[in-house]
């Protein structure tokens, strides 16, 4: 389990380091470059939003079934160990919703500068006339 966790990690870490890049000011060409190789990875990185969903649905599944630890029957260390095994599904919850959220923020991002980019053709077309 640890695994999945530590990809969606790094996953998340690398969409927000590619949001930073698309949004900081840059040079015109290396702004269009770096824009036109991120939305030809867009389509395979894809796969993000339904493994961020099918974790998700896991986190749901095992707070449903999870074995209770409240009262007088729970040894400190019982209830330590829930408490934190709460304390990772919150942070885990707040990964996958992370996860999806930095995909659709560079998404927009790359599809707002290619209307920008049209735009800006339109109106040296209309200036060429």
């Amino acid at each position: 389990m640890a695994l999945q966790w530590m990809i969606l990690t790094y996953l998340v870490a690398a969409e927000a380091v590619i949001a930073v890049l698309l949004t900081l000011p840059s040079p015109k060409l290396l702004k269009d470059r770096l824009v036109s190789l991120i939305s030809l990875l867009l389509q395979p990185a894809l796969f993000i939003v339904p493994f961020a969903g099918f974790q998700l649905l896991d986190i749901y599944w095992k707070m449903e079934h999870r074995l209770m630890c409240t009262g007088e029957t729970c040894t400190a260390a019982e209830r330590d160990r829930y408490e934190k095994s709460i304390y990772k599904s919150q942070r885990n919850v707040i990964l996958c919703i992370s996860a999806c959220l930095l995909y659709w923020c560079v998404y927009r991002v790359c599809k707002f500068h290619k209307e920008i980019q049209s735009l800006e053709e339109v109106e040296k077309r209309y200036k060429e006339q």
